[in-house]
């Protein structure tokens, strides 16, 4: 059975904001947990990064960002709303960002803003072209007293799995889960 024209133009179109989507987690992904193999995966050879002070080539805005959160315990890059104007082979995005970083002291760090992305699609791939980063907002948060009465998640003898490396659990496969213990 043949599907009709519009339907397959149609998937592809989902096809490709699945994949630009795709390309925007591991960028994420890769600079919470230090990967700059992953991170750089995102971009083309060819593109430039422009996000705040910073102008110049993926490679070295990682290697930047990376050593700018070695100060935060842990870093996350949420995204949130997502447009994309795909048009042939290019795609002209705007992503919503969150950034939090945890210092471990009485405040922590947000700061929220949007990447300006355009996109390409090279020999069948999507990854950035060029990139400029809105940097919105910069916030000290302080820490939370909530849940100070619950007991701790983790102790000495089970901590975190968390890890900003190759050595955190998102990493493994399958994900091992801690010992089941009960609630206090």
């Amino acid at each position: 059975m043949a599907i009709d024209a519009e339907l397959e133009r149609k998937l592809r179109e989902q096809v490709d904001r699945s994949e630009i989507w795709r390309v925007m987690q591991k960028y994420g992904r890769g600079l919470d947990r230090l990967d700059k193999p992953l991170a750089l995966s995102c971009y083309w050879e060819d593109a430039i990064e422009d996000h705040g002070n910073y102008v110049g080539h993926p490679s070295d805005f990682i290697d930047w960002a990376d050593q700018s959160t070695l100060a935060f315990q842990s870093s996350q890059h949420g995204l949130l709303n997502h447009s994309c104007d795909l048009q042939g082979d290019d795609a002209y995005c705007e992503t919503y960002y969150l950034f939090s970083g945890v210092t471990g002291g009485p405040t922590n760090f947000m700061s929220t803003g949007r990447y300006i992305d355009h996109f390409q699609k090279r020999d069948g791939v999507w990854k950035i072209a060029n990139r400029v980063c809105i940097i919105e907002g910069k916030f000290d948060v302080p820490a939370s007293q909530f849940g100070a009465d619950l007991p701790e998640a983790y102790t000495p003898e089970e901590p975190c799995q968390a890890a900003r490396d190759r050595t955190d659990v998102s990493y493994h496969r399958p994900p091992v889960p801690r010992r089941p213990k009960q609630l206090a």
